[in-house]
């Protein structure tokens, strides 16, 4: 039996009121990454390893669990079947490929959200990831209908649910990589309550576009929030151990959403650890003491009237991360309002203004982790009725109403060094009830704040951030 076809076994519940919720407004900043949550929807993108628990209280909640695609590893140099393992690894990468044009049209809603979730905070770290958000509300407009459907799906350019449906799944294929040498894993899972009747056909959407494991039981219990726990634990590798613990499901909650996703990948060419050193980074406010890495590569060095840019490929066509650098006397918070550099940050590498250059590149290492309230935002991108308690989510239950969406939370974390990237991010959303001179080469030296970009090898942007202060 496939996996969806265990949501026919879904039955019609006793019906249970759901009280409306007061409307939460989630701090700027939190110590941690994601605080114990009351929560109807919950969408959490956060970055881990797939490594799927079999405990017996997990388990016992499962109704349905999503099958990956299976890849070939990536082959070890001294095999004696080098060839072999090379082909078959290279044909299990070119099926999760994508036809031409699959993310066309996507350019607005990536635009729009970069600016919208970037802006506003002088001097703080930030960051974004768009492809996330994009699948969280491509997951929210599953569970809706009519006038609240249609917003969602004008935010994010969408014509309609099946064009939404076929591009999320394309979105979804198109970055999954589990190979061993990289690593872009995106993962999904309905939490049930027990007490409420569910549509199956929605559920079977979810599961067959977005890969979603469905599990049901006590909304509110010790033992149904600690399958939760353990579930978010092991997609993310114990990673964020200490912040799922604090995650909890209340009574009150109709139906929580989770997504997960891990990124990590090493430089094509990593940098020596021995040319790290101590040097300074004129911030915003002060002088900072941080460690460099460098490097001297033949790199492409791209450009545009107030920034400079420089790419770092990251192995086995692992993707591409921008480093994206203001022209002196340029603020960084400026290139947000630049038409002209999102169109660079979307151009999937191709881009005009550029040369092949010996790039000198002095580039501080840093962990940065952010968080943010999206609602606002949100509604500035043009969502109202999910807010009112008047939207319609009879795709998803005729049970409960008045449902409202009272807090959609944004969390993203970077981190490079030596030998390549790690990043992370999570949204959680809950429903209650002057162009530079060219040369042969040049010294790219990022001592003062810069954007940067984490671009699938589609060229589709997963992460993008602001950093006023690496260190």
């Amino acid at each position: 039996m496939k996996p969806i076809d265990l949501f026919e076994s879904i039955g019609e519940l006793d019906e249970k009121t759901l009280q409306k919720c007061r409307k939460v407004k989630s701090q700027r900043k939190l110590p941690r990454w994601m605080g114990a949550v009351a929560a109807i929807l919950a969408v959490a993108l956060l970055c881990g390893y797939f490594l799927y628990p079999r405990g017996k209280v997990l388990t016992a909640y499962a109704i349905a669990e999503a099958v990956y695609p299976e890849m070939a590893p990536y082959p070890n140099e001294s095999s004696p079947n080098l060839s072999g393992e090379y082909d078959a690894w290279r044909a299990s990468v070119k099926a999760q490929e994508q036809p031409d044009g699959y993310s066309d049209g996507l350019e607005g809603f990536f635009a729009n959200s970069i600016r919208e979730f970037l802006s506003g905070q002088a001097g703080e770290n930030r960051a974004y990831a768009p492809v996330n958000v994009y699948l969280a509300l491509g997951m929210l407009a599953e569970l809706t209908g009519g006038s609240t459907r249609q917003e969602i799906l004008d935010v994010l350019g969408a014509d309609s649910m099946e064009a939404l449906r076929t591009q999320a799944n394309a979105v979804w294929n198109a970055h999954y990589r589990n190979d061993g040498m990289t690593t872009s894993i995106l993962g999904s899972s309905l939490w049930l309550n027990q007490d409420i009747s569910y549509v199956p056909e929605t559920m079977k959407i979810l599961a067959e576009n977005y890969y979603a494991s469905s599990f049901q039981g006590e909304m509110g219990s010790e033992d149904f929030n600690k399958a939760l726990q353990d579930w978010l634990d092991a997609q993310t590798g114990g990673l964020l151990q200490d912040q799922i613990q604090g995650l909890e499901l209340k009574p009150e909650t109709v139906l929580a959403l989770a997504t997960t996703i891990y990124f990590q990948a090493k430089w094509q060419t990593e940098f020596s650890p021995e040319a790290t050193i101590p040097g300074t980074f004129h911030a915003l406010t002060a002088d900072l003491t941080c460690d460099f890495m460098h490097s001297s590569t033949d790199n492409s060095y791209c450009w545009g009237d107030n920034f400079g840019a420089v790419g770092l490929p990251l192995g086995n066509d692992g993707g591409t991360m921008w480093i994206v650098l203001p022209d002196e006397g340029q603020d960084v918070d400026t290139l947000l309002d630049s038409q002209e550099v999102m169109d660079f940050l979307l151009s999937k590498g191709s881009w005009e203004n550029q040369k092949r250059l010996m790039v000198h590149l002095s580039l501080p290492k840093f962990d940065i982790s952010t968080q943010q309230d999206l609602c606002q935002g949100l509604e500035n991108l043009g969502l109202s009725e999910v807010f009112t308690g008047a939207g319609d989510f009879s795709p998803m239950t005729t049970q409960a109403k008045e449902i409202t969406l009272t807090q959609a939370t944004h969390g993203v974390r970077v981190a490079i060094d030596e030998e390549g990237v790690s990043a992370a991010a999570y949204t959680l959303m809950a429903l209650a009830g002057g162009a530079p001179a060219v040369e042969d080469e040049i010294d790219f030296v990022v001592d003062r704040p810069f954007l940067f970009a984490i671009t699938s090898p589609n060229g589709l942007p997963l992460f993008v951030g602001i950093v006023h202060t690496p260190c």
